[in-house]
Formats: structure tokens, sequence, C-alpha cells
């Protein structure tokens, strides 16, 4: 077939074989046949003249078509009267689709087939795909694991986001250091997503309020925006696994209501012409400015309210289409809040029901509360989102309006259940006034959201204890725990089908829907043929990874190694500093006695760092750094090695987890709030290093202590470690191996003899070190060094091994869905 366009195969190709449509059949030869059809019509290609891209496309477009026969039979759903979830979300992070959709319409292998039949290969075209960055960590990809379990669990729901234009950037390693580099993930196109330009919503800014009486003489406030920007839909399917449910994705772009001034053109002013749109499109320009200019935190409240205000008429005008009234709003959507970028939710409905629709307030702040609901994802009180009361006044005047409207409501009630408690007023207040009028977000979803959920039992617990303690007193009822979870078809069954194979081979494949099943693994975990290809898969794993490690970074890794990785966000709190100064004591060590048998080790990093975040660029230049000199030290060999893998993302994900042995979750007690890599990790096998932080908490309940590497500090003692006075000088100077690695970092060693290099780092962990790297380093490296004697027992650790999957069970982002719908949403499946 490859490259016959000739009529008489055009003729066979409009015949079906068992009257399979060209459309949604599955067979190889309609495959086949659909492939090349999507070839000519859609990208408009001959076979022989095709690029791998084109190919790509057309694969891509055949399994969209049959996405959307699933699609429009969903979309009736929300023609009928049933209540459906909107996830509203700064970020998804979806990852690579192709490979994600074979696996849930179940046609990988007839696919495969079909693009053999005209010479190409199925792996070359999952490579050719880009990724969409639209997300810059675990918020996003939480976000799209939820996606994926709500139409797994067969629920109606809609995610709503931002279609960046340039997503996270893309990070280059240059001379040991980060390089961002601009993410043009649609510069090749983008078969997934299908333009609505008849789904457009106008959102403003700036302009006045004014006041009027309407019909019945009441005084009412309308606002005139002084901008005013377009709002424009570009949908996504979300296909469940193995199920006829596909739910929506609905990405807003921002766009000039008027995108050519012709009296500007004609008066010669060409640039004036297209001001508007250049202005207007700025908008979806890019994924998270730098908010610490002016302007940056102009446009990244912009971004917020634009997604906010565009998603909430779009449910507004599904609802009415019903035939309903606003009164019953509640009845068709439940609205989550992922985290605090949403959270101007509480006063845009607000604004909607009663400016535009003319409800009154207490009947539009009935809605709104019974509507909303909002997960907080930092224990980081700088991380809680404040706006200057002058910027909203100057970008958002109405809005501003309704937030004092709304605390002055809230304040009332306040009073009346603690009075004469002024301080308390003031620190729930929606208002911070220390330092100048700043709009706390976390406290105005607190205040307009009917449920509060944490993301881990520890953090919920913190939660209520410590930034929202207040809020937790005066509302408990409306505080609970709902753990995060992951989707076990992409970071299980689609990254690493090795694995997959031989737990469906022992158990069945009802694992990948109900990831519980899991636990009939234990009673093979000491069966000595399942261990042999246990370790078998891990070491072809590992092999790939390597491979992958030569070819991105030119460094050579033994796969007989152990895999010791952290990736992941860089920051300080996550505390990848402390993995390198252990790095620099095995290295000493080995310096020291170069005879001595230590486990062979490959350490491997990934993560981004925040390109204004100075400190956490200088951690990776130091990894970099170190990774220089230890891997081309011959005192050292192949005993240690020492990698940076550059550009973390989903789809470089799905190579890492798979090839880990030990899963480094060393943050600082009481400040993740959950973490999922944890999970992505244990789930494919990897042994933990962990604090009792986050998710870990439960993580090492379920899989039993005895296969969990535990140690640091609790939260309790890192609290009370702070309250008494923590001097780090005194771990350096009373534990010789802390103050050799420290010395030597600070002496230029790594750093072509440049003592000043790491000197900002160096004293910031001797005089400050706000994240007690130093005081829990010689509990970390204690417990590593029985990791290393527990490795090279390798039947103890794959028995550790297969526990820790077996015993994953709870964190399937299926569970945690589950429970939104109980015990939140008050949703149910299709």
């Amino acid at each position: 077939m490859k490259g016959d366009v000739s009529g008489k195969t055009m003729t066979k190709r409009k015949k079906s074989p068992a009257g399979e449509s060209i459309r949604t059949g599955a067979s190889p030869q309609i495959l086949a046949q659909a492939l090349l059809d999507n070839l000519y019509y859609v990208q408009g290609r001959l076979p022989e003249l095709a690029s791998t891209n084109d190919w790509y496309m057309a694969l891509s477009y055949t399994v969209r078509d049959r996405l959307l026969h699933n699609w429009v039979q969903t979309l009736k759903a929300f023609a009928a009267d049933i209540k459906a979830v909107s996830y509203l979300s700064a970020e998804f992070l979806i990852g690579p689709q192709l490979g994600n959709n074979l696996l849930c319409l179940g046609i990988r292998e007839q696919v495969r087939k079909a693009v053999a039949r005209h010479g190409r290969s199925l792996e070359e075209l999952l490579d050719q795909e880009g990724e969409p960055g639209l997300g810059n960590g675990g918020l996003g990809r939480l976000a799209a694991c939820y996606l994926d379990s709500l139409a797994t669990l067969e629920v109606p729901a809609i995610g709503y986001g931002i279609r960046y234009e340039f997503g996270i950037f893309d990070q280059v390693i240059r001379d040991g250091w980060q390089v961002e580099v601009t993410d043009k993930w649609l510069e090749l196109g983008n078969p997934w997503e299908i333009c609505r330009p008849e789904i457009a919503y106008e959102v403003g800014w700036k302009g006045h309020v004014e006041a009027y009486p309407d019909a019945a003489g009441r005084q009412r406030r309308r606002w005139a925006p002084g901008v005013v920007v377009k709002g424009e839909a570009h949908d996504y399917p979300v296909p469940g696994y193995r199920n006829r449910v596909t739910n929506l994705l609905r990405l807003w772009k921002a766009e000039a209501v008027e995108s050519f001034d012709f009296a500007d053109f004609n008066v010669g002013d060409y640039y004036g012409a297209v001001q508007e749109k250049v202005l207007s499109e700025n908008i979806t320009k890019v994924l998270y400015p730098n908010d610490e200019p002016e302007a940056g935190k102009r446009l990244r409240l912009s971004q917020q309210h634009f997604f906010v205000s565009c998603s909430l008429q779009d449910m507004i005008r599904i609802h009415l289409l019903r035939g309903r009234s606003l009164e019953s709003f509640q009845e068709s959507f439940a609205i989550q809040l992922n985290d605090t970028h949403p959270a101007l939710a509480v006063a845009e409905l607000m604004r909607l029901l009663v400016d535009e629709h003319l409800l009154d307030w207490e009947a539009a702040w009935e809605i709104t509360r019974n509507t909303l609901s909002y997960t907080n994802h930092t224990l980081l009180p700088e991380a809680l989102e404040t706006w200057p009361a002058p910027l909203f006044a100057e970008l958002l005047p109405r809005h501003l309006e309704i937030i004092y409207e709304i605390n002055q409501r809230f304040l009332d009630e306040v009073r009346l259940t603690y009075p004469l408690d002024e301080d308390r007023v003031r620190r729930l207040s929606l208002i911070d006034e220390s330092g100048g009028k700043s709009v706390r977000m976390a406290h105005l979803a607190c205040v307009g959201s009917h449920a509060v959920n944490g993301v881990a039992a520890l953090h919920t617990d913190l939660l209520k204890r410590t930034v929202l303690q207040d809020f937790y007193e005066l509302w408990p009822e409306k505080f609970l725990n709902i753990t995060n979870g992951v989707t076990p078809r992409r970071f299980l069954a689609l990254s690493n089908p090795a694995l997959s194979g031989l737990i469906t081979g022992k158990i069945g494949e009802g694992w990948i829907r109900h990831l519980e099943e899991l636990r009939r693994l234990e009673d093979f975990a000491e069966d000595p043929r399942f261990q042999r290809n246990w370790r078998r898969v891990k070491l072809e794993n590992k092999k790939r990874l390597a491979a992958a490690i030569r070819n991105r970074t030119g460094v050579q890794v033994n796969p007989a190694s152990l895999f010791d990785i952290q990736v992941k966000r860089i920051h300080e709190y996550k505390r990848q500093h402390l993995n390198v100064l252990h790095i620099v004591t095995l290295y000493n060590r080995l310096k020291r006695h170069p005879e001595q048998t230590i486990t062979p080790r490959t350490f491997i990093f990934g993560g981004k760092a925040a390109p204004g975040y100075f400190m956490a660029k200088l951690i990776i230049k130091l990894i970099n750094a170190v990774a220089e000199v230890v891997n081309h030290d011959p005192d050292v060999g192949d005993r240690l090695k020492v990698v940076f893998f550059p550009d973390f993302t989903v789809k470089n994900g799905q190579l890492i987890y798979p090839g880990a042995d030990l899963s480094e979750q060393i943050s600082t007690a009481g400040k993740e709030a959950s973490g999922t890599g944890n999970m992505k990790f244990a789930l494919n096998g990897a042994l933990t290093i962990g604090t009792l932080d986050g998710a870990n908490v439960e993580i090492r309940e379920e899989v039993g202590p005895e296969n969990f590497f535990l140690f640091g500090r609790t939260a309790p003692e890192v609290a009370d470690l702070k309250a008494s006075g923590y001097h780090p000088l005194g771990c350096y100077e009373q534990d010789r191996e802390l103050r050799e690695a420290l010395d030597l970092i600070s002496s230029g060693f790594f750093s072509h003899g440049d003592a000043h290099l790491f000197q900002p780092l160096v004293a910031s962990l001797l005089y400050r070190d706000e994240y007690l790297a130093l005081a829990d380093y010689r509990s970390y490296v204690d417990r590593q060094d029985e990791v290393g004697h527990t490795f090279r027992d390798a039947k103890r650790w794959t028995r550790m091994s297969i526990l820790n999957v077996a015993r994953l069970g709870k964190f399937s982002s299926d569970r945690a869905i589950r429970e939104y719908c109980e015990k939140v949403w008050e949703v149910r499946p299709l």
C-alpha cells in the first residue's frame, strides 16, 4: 500500500471488513486505510514525501476520530439534567497524548500493525510527539490525573484552564547552569485540539463602576470595563479507560474583540492597527510570567481572572441551555478550585449572578458557596497568594467591591461567634492590612467554598493547626482530607509495559481500573521465579534509561548499579543539596580508602528551577559540578556516577520512573503538601528513602515500615528545634564527615578553584539552614548506608520492591476521585 495512490487503491479503501466504519473501526486494515486517508486529506501529503511529523499527525487524527465518536455521545449528558464536575486549574500537565489514547481505546497493537503496513514504526511516531508544557509540576500533573480518573469512572466532567501559547520553558544545561529556552509546543501543529470560535466570551478589566436603579427601583451596581478581551475555547478529548466516556478539557485562548483597526491602518499607523490584537493575546502568551515586577503581577492576575470568567460564563450558558433557572445552578455543576489560582471564581460568580443576572445577594451567595469547593496545596505561607489592593482596584474594581462586601458580612459573623476578639477578626479578614492592603486569596477561597480539603493526612492536619487554623476553628465541618493519587494507566500500564505485563500475567488486568487488586501480588513476593522475572524487568528498564542518559548527557552509567533518583522541581525545601552532601561524603570516603567496597550507585537528578530562583539554580550548578569531578576520577571508577537529566517532563518521567531502584523523597517534614512523584516511583517498584512528610507518611503506613527507609525529624520535632533556637553551625562542627563535605565544596574543589561560586549556598546552610538539611544530615547518611547494604541482598530487595507495588492501591487517583464525588461534589457516574 505504501506510496500507492492509484484509483484501484482508493477504491479498495472504501471497503470495510465486517461493516467497520473508516472513522471508528479498530481492525488493522481499517486503521491503515484511515491513516492513509488522513495523510492525504488532512495533511495533504503523499506517503513518499511525508515527514515523520506528517505521519504522526495523520495517525493522531485517525485516533482522534475514534475518541470523538465517544465524545459526542458523552456530550449529550451535558444537555441532560445531570450534575457535572468543573475542575478549574491554572495548570494541566497532560503529557503526550497519542500513547495514552491508544491505551484507553485498547487499540495499541492494531495500530502498530496498521502503521507497519506503511513501513513506519509506532515507536518512531510516539517519539515524534511533543509535550504540551501547560504546567509547572505536581499541581498540573495532579489535575491531569484527575481528569483521567473522572473519565475512567464515567463521571461527567470539564477541566477548565488556559491555552498558553508558550508553556513551561524547555531546560538546557550549559556549563552546568540551567538555561531557559522557549517551549514552542504548538510549532508543528496540535492534532488533539478542536478550536471552537463560536464558544467565546468577553472578559473585562479596568474601567469604572456605576450605580443605577433596576426596574423594581432597587439600587444596583454595574461595571463598565475599560478593556475587553475575547476568550475562545479550545477543546481536548479526555478518554476513560476502555469505556465509552470521553470527557472534555476546555482551554481558553485570549483574542482581541477587534483584531484589526482599519482607521489606524488607513492613516499609516500599521502597528496601531494590530496593537489591540497583540495586547489581548499577551494574556495567554506564557505560563506563569515572572511576578516579581509590577507588570508580571498585573499579567498573572489578568490570566487568573480571564480563565475563571470564561469558565463561569460557559457553565452558566450550559446550565441555561438546559432550561433551568440560575437558582438551581449548583445542581448542574460542582466547581473545584485547584489551589488559589482560580479563587477569583468566588467574586466573579457573585458578579455574574448579582450584576449580570440580577439575583439578590443572599441567593447568589447561597449558590456560590454550595457550588464551589477548594483544594489547598501548600503549607508555605509565601505560596498562599495575595494581591495588592491597589492593583485589584485598577484591574478589577467591581471585584474588589464584591470582596469588600463579602469580607464585611463575613467579619460580622466572626464577631458574633467571637465577641471582642479583634485579633482573630484581623487574622481571618480577607484583607491583610499589615504593610499596605492586600487581598488574601486563600481566605477568599475558604469563605466562598462549602468544603476545604488538604491533599495528605499530615498536610490536612497541619492546615488545621497552622495556616488555616482560624478557619478550621470557625467551620470545622468544612475541612476534610483527600490524599492525592496518580493514574495507574499512564504511570504503570503505559510507561512500564514490561512490569504491567508481568503483573497482569499473575493477577489479570483488573488492577488497571481497580488498583487495590495489586494486593494479590503479595502471594508472589517470595516466589523465586517471580522475583527473577521482576529483577529482569527492572534491569531492562534501567538499560533503557541508561541509553537515554548517554544520549542526552554523554555520561555512561552501569545499569547494574543502584539507580538512586531524585526528580522534581528544584527547591531548597525539597533538599536536593542534602542529596549532594551525601554524594560528596561517599566521594570523600572513597578518596580516603580507594580499596573500600561500596554498593555501586548512579545518582540521577532532574527538575527545573524557577527562572528567578537563584539558590535553586545554584543547586543545579552544584550537582553538575560534582558530577564533572566524580565521573572523571579514576579512584572512583564506576562505583559512583552523578547525572543531571535535563528537561524533566511527563514524557521523560515515563522513562525515568520505571528505571528507579531508590526514590528520594527527602523534603523537610511539614513542608511538602503531598507529593505524587513518591507514588509514581513506588508504583514502579522503587523503594523510598524519605522523611515523614506529605504522603510519605501514608505510603509508609501502607507498604510497611520495614519496606521504607525512614530518616529525619518529624514535623513536630522540626517546629520544636526551630522554636528552641536552631544553630546549624553546631551540626557542622560536631560531624566530621559533614564538615569535610562542606569544606570541599566551599574550597573550590568542584568549581575549578573558584572558592566564591558556591559560597552563597554554603553560607545559607551554615548560618540559616531554613530547611534543616544539616540537622537531618547524619540520620540521612546512616540510612543511606543501610540502603546500600540492603541492595546487595537481591532477594530481600526484590521482596521489598514487590510489596511496595502490591500495597500501593490506595494511591490511585481513582480512589481520590471517588472520595471527592462522595464527600464534596455529590456527583454520580453517568
